[in-house]
């Protein structure tokens, strides 16, 4: 049975898994979920995923959401040496470490201040903004520190996939990059770039 992913086009957790797939060269079905017409808080939808949030992957009635946990499991099930997801120990930490960094916080912290005004009645404020720039200060030290060309080895990871869509929605407001050095979200651009282009 082919993979179901139930995803938006352009939410960040949905575009990660979706470029996982891509990347693993792995057959899934898209499957739309309107997120403005409130499809997710469906009765059915909550059957898969009682969080009622998105994407949620199906395979073959194994339903999995949060887009950390579906990434690993990608992984681990259909591609288990890929270096997407290395098996060492202390470089698979490193990648779970920026995936729990980005939810926790990077994302958090920027989606609240670019995606939430967008589809909420909320405000952009100066703490909010305040917030951005700490979790991309804090980002920019784990760069600066590892010394790798991504975010958490030499070469792309799962990690790569949260932390450039997060990342890039700052893009949607023109956000002044300019005081950040390592110039994470260009290089990341770049090469995630025959991902985007497919859809």
């Amino acid at each position: 049975m082919v993979l179901k992913l139930y995803a938006v086009s352009d939410g960040p957790p949905s575009l990660s898994v979706r470029q996982a797939l891509a990347a693993l060269d792995i057959p899934f079905e898209l499957k739309d979920t309107n997120f403005g017409a409130g499809e997710h808080m469906a009765e059915e939808y909550a059957k898969m995923n009682p969080q009622k949030e998105i994407p949620v992957l199906d395979d073959d009635g194994f339903y999995l959401s949060e887009s950390n946990a579906i990434l690993q499991y990608l992984c681990d099930k259909y591609q288990p040496q890929s270096e997407l997801y290395p098996k060492d120990p202390k470089a698979r930490a490193i990648v779970n470490h920026r995936l729990c960094f980005n939810l926790s916080t990077y994302y958090a912290n920027i989606s609240a201040y670019t995606m939430a005004p967008i589809f909420f009645d909320y405000q952009r404020t100066d703490l909010g903004l305040k917030k951005v720039h700490i979790a991309l200060d804090v980002f920019e030290t784990y760069l600066q520190r590892l010394g790798t060309k991504y975010a958490a080895a030499n070469q792309l990871t799962i990690a790569d996939f949260q932390l450039i869509n997060s990342t890039m929605t700052l893009e949607a407001i023109d956000f002044d990059f300019s005081k950040y050095q390592k110039k994470y979200r260009r290089n990341c651009s770049i090469n995630l770039h025959s991902w985007y282009i497919t859809w």
